[in-house]
């Protein structure tokens, strides 16, 4: 799922300044489309990713969970990618602000506060330079507090669901801990999930009429954003939120229906082709929306969204696939050890006592075992 997720989630981000928001309602069906997939449909990425993690964590049970072995485990996973690729691209902005390039598309690095600049590089109290990535600090934030969740997951988890996932929609309510509260919500409920066994494949009958209504749902949604955005009234931002969350079980079921393709058995096997592009898709759009703003004009925006959708999913396979074997240590150490983990599936598959160990994780020998 992640791969379809973290696609998904590149149309969140492509660029547009305000006279080529969706909500000016310029170009019909087109802009109508981009709420769909950027502010409905796809907004659904985070949670659901962040109850894979939540899930993985605990798949092995309470029993086996060494807290500071997963401290180890993550910051080489999560916290070191984190900050090679957000102060990364901080370096990279501070050296094109010098000449005069990249103001208007970054904040000004150059005239910012102590405190905004701490916030800019390592997501203190806002957003991190390079975007996306707060779903991987609010990750490392949630694995921080994985015993405690689970603790109560264990003790009460329908009161601790139940508060979180109120908190989680209520537009006007804050956590503080955390940058989007939905994270900490899926998170929770991943744990769940592995700690009371749930079988997560025993709703696969209902895989074509759940993700229906979940396609349905972002729909409905949509149509209503996009007649009253960019400011939505409380009760479609209260929407909003509930879908990105519930969502999260209409693409599982989806799951079940694109892995019997052949194309959705090509993308479980790209391995960690979706976190590379998870970091380094941002950069890029902002990138590519800086050189199209120097030789052509709004009015061709439906253009840009266009090629720079298709161009970035080509040039981060592409480069993916470069950085991966002429630089593998390199790509080890920005992408968690994930290319690692790759190639372990992939040796692990051909062996006759090959089993999965769970989604997103490599598949385990008896002799690894």
């Amino acid at each position: 799922m992640r791969i379809l997720l973290i696609s998904g989630i590149l149309f969140v981000h492509v660029p547009h300044d305000p006279d080529t928001s969706p909500f000016l309602a310029l170009n019909g069906f087109f802009d109508w489309l981009r709420v769909f997939l950027g502010d409905s449909l796809f907004r659904i990425g985070v949670p659901c990713l962040s109850a894979i993690s939540g899930y993985l964590l605990f798949q092995r049970g309470w029993e086996t969970f060494d807290y500071a072995k997963t401290l180890r485990s993550k910051a080489k996973t999560v916290l070191l990618p984190f900050l090679l690729w957000n102060l990364g691209l901080l370096g990279a902005i501070f050296v094109i602000q010098r000449v005069d390039m990249g103001v208007g598309y970054f904040p000004d690095l150059w005239n910012i506060s102590t405190r905004e600049l701490l916030s800019n590089a390592f997501a203190t109290e806002g957003l991190p330079i390079n975007i996306p990535l707060y779903f991987l600090r609010d990750l490392i934030v949630c694995i921080l507090l994985s015993p405690i969740l689970a603790m109560l997951v264990r003790r009460f988890p329908a009161a601790t669901l139940g508060v979180l996932f109120l908190l989680a929609i209520t537009p006007m309510l804050t956590v503080g801990i955390v940058l989007k509260k939905s994270i900490l919500f899926s998170f929770t409920l991943g744990i769940f999930l592995a700690l009371y066994r749930v079988d997560l494949k025993s709703a696969d009958r209902f895989a074509v009429p759940g993700t229906a209504v979940m396609l349905a749902a972002a729909v409905l949604l949509s149509i209503g954003l996009y007649w009253t955005g960019p400011d939505f009234p409380w009760p479609l931002d209260m929407a909003r939120n509930a879908l990105s969350i519930l969502g999260a079980g209409g693409f599982w079921l989806m799951s079940a229906i694109i892995i019997r393709s052949w194309i959705g058995q090509r993308l479980a096997a790209t391995g960690s082709l979706s976190f590379w592009m998870f970091c380094a898709h941002y950069p890029l759009l902002v990138l590519m929306w800086m050189v199209w703003n120097r030789v052509a004009g709004d009015d061709l925006y439906p253009l840009f969204y266009g090629v720079a959708a298709v161009a970035s999913f080509v040039i981060l396979f592409v480069s993916n696939r470069l950085v991966s074997h002429r630089m593998r240590g390199l790509y080890e150490v920005l992408t968690g050890s994930r290319g690692r983990k790759a190639k372990l599936l992939a040796a692990t598959k051909s062996h006759p006592l090959a089993e999965a160990s769970g989604p997103g994780e490599p598949a385990i020998t008896q002799q690894h075992r």
